[in-house]
């Protein structure tokens, strides 16, 4: 049944809106009534509204939504009706796609091809996994490998959003500091010095110097960070792969085992699910978020395709991951291995992380120090040569 928006009120006056499943524009009108609800306006949602599902996503609605779903049809619960459900427990354009599905699924089609209209949604790789699990009659439980991937997967993001988010806010913090007093504190008090005639400190200097250029060109400092930022992303979006290979060679590799348990993970769970090698090479090299890397996946599924083994047509990795996959290859465990990997690198990269944080702490309130005692001392300075003038 199609889609009715809707716009009206309460009995109390509060205005509301939200959309209905009807099987027509009267139908909608009383389904909306029998809410409580006076309708103002009632229409039926086109395929916009499709569109600006596919701009809004919530990262935590599809695990959540295939373990359900996973869990559904485990209990023994129809296809269909298992959508059906689904649906009801959401709300918004959510609810909408999931209706939608249904509508397909219940006209013939299978769920996979039916997901792939909502690829903003769900990725390659999930319709393909869905597609194998509906082909070798295990949907369910390729769905709950489906859910804990997804789970895991959003968990790492967490730990890396959750790991920028301190060192940003100390940066931003101190730069916020550090503008207000040399704009609106430091004037003020240097004001007296630089109106005598006595010569004074370079680091008092260098302070008013500082002073003032934030004081009279704060415009031209606030309108360079913009467009040094604005090219910056311009130059990095152009010549990503270039960008890229530049962070792999960044100290520390900490964002280079991030990239390698990406691809260890979205790989082995691939196999593991029953894709071929191509194809699962093909998407786990989209997953790692690194360019440089995926062009060196490319080259491998190029060779691999001619013949050679994945261990020996990797470029660009570690030897110790190379060792790992040709053990991998050599014992038939390859997704099992490939997944120990993930685990391996995952703690690699938190425990690189939280050293990280925990220098850059100390590093900052070090710098801050820093700035704090030259403007200490570049006041103090011509404060006690002007007081051994007034002896």
């Amino acid at each position: 049944m199609p889609i009715f928006k809707y716009r009206g009120y309460t009995s109390g006056g509060d205005d509301v809106a939200g959309s209905v499943e009807a099987s027509g524009y009267n139908d909608a009108v009383g389904r909306v009534r029998a809410e409580g609800i006076f309708p103002v306006t009632v229409a039926e949602s086109g395929v916009s509204v499709r569109k600006g599902l596919l701009r809004r996503t919530d990262e935590s609605f599809l695990p959540s939504m295939t373990r359900q779903l996973s869990v559904l049809l485990a209990s023994g619960v129809p296809l269909i009706e298992a959508l059906q459900s689904l649906s009801s427990e959401n709300k918004g354009f959510y609810m909408e796609m999931l209706i939608a599905v249904r509508e397909k699924v219940s006209g013939g089609a299978s769920l996979s091809k039916a997901l792939e209209d909502f690829s903003g949604i769900f990725p390659e790789f999930y319709t393909n996994m869905v597609h194998s699990g509906e082909e070798s009659g295990t949907l369910d439980r390729v769905l709950l490998r489906l859910a804990d991937f997804l789970e895991k997967k959003s968990a790492m993001r967490a730990k890396v959003r959750s790991a920028m988010i301190y060192p940003v806010l100390m940066m931003g913090v101190s730069f916020v500091v550090l503008s207000f007093l040399f704009t609106f504190v430091i004037p003020k008090i240097v004001k007296i010095f630089s109106d005598t005639k006595a010569a004074l400190p370079f680091m008092t200097v260098v302070l008013i110097f500082v002073s003032n250029i934030f004081v009279r060109y704060w415009w031209l400092i606030t309108g360079a960070a913009i467009a040094a930022a604005t090219g910056v992303r311009r130059f990095v979006a152009k010549n990503r792969e270039f960008a890229d290979s530049l962070v792999l060679r960044l100290p520390g590799s900490v964002v280079q085992t991030l990239y390698y348990s990406r691809f260890a993970r979205t790989l082995g769970f691939l196999l593991e699910g029953g894709l071929p090698m191509l194809k699962s090479l093909s998407l786990s090299a989209g997953a790692m978020g690194n360019k440089a890397l995926e062009a060196a996946v490319g080259r491998a599924e190029q060779k691999v395709a001619e013949g050679q083994r994945l261990s020996s047509a990797l470029e660009g990795f570690p030897p110790i991951f190379v060792q790992l996959v040709a053990t991998g290859e050599k014992s038939g465990r390859l997704p099992e291995i490939l997944g120990r990997a993930a685990e391996s690198y995952e703690e690699e990269f938190n425990r690189k992380v939280n050293k990280a944080v925990s220098l850059f702490e100390p590093a900052m309130i070090l710098t801050m120090g820093l700035v704090v005692l030259f403007i200490v001392l570049a006041v103090l300075l011509p404060m006690f040569q002007l007081n051994q003038l007034v002896k």
